[in-house]
């Protein structure tokens, strides 16, 4: 398909938001507040069995995984400080 340059530009903007919108891409059949209910639901519908777990209950020694690695070093990053979603992080801390 040919297009002239305005009718690409055209088309193209139509995929810009605008200033201070933000595109939310978690939705969907794998969006993660659904996917582990929407995954069993599909495994029931298709008759297919649920992959074996990972996770061994008799191990009580076990330790968990970090939940946060760093991707320079590899090792373990620790929570300082969570950040609320009413809190305004724009300016600095108070001491």
């Amino acid at each position: 398909m040919t297009l002239s340059l305005q009718e690409f530009i055209r088309r193209f903007l139509l995929h810009v938001l605008p200033r201070g919108f933000h595109r939310i891409r978690h939705y969907g059949l794998l969006a993660n507040s659904n996917r582990r209910d929407n995954l069993a639901l599909a495994r029931e519908l298709l008759h297919v069995a649920p992959p074996p777990s990972g996770e061994s209950t008799d191990d009580a020694s076990a330790v968990p995984a970090p939940t946060f690695v760093c991707a320079h070093c590899g090792h373990a990053m620790v929570v300082l400080q969570v950040f609320l979603r009413d809190n305004s992080i724009r300016a600095p801390p108070q001491p």
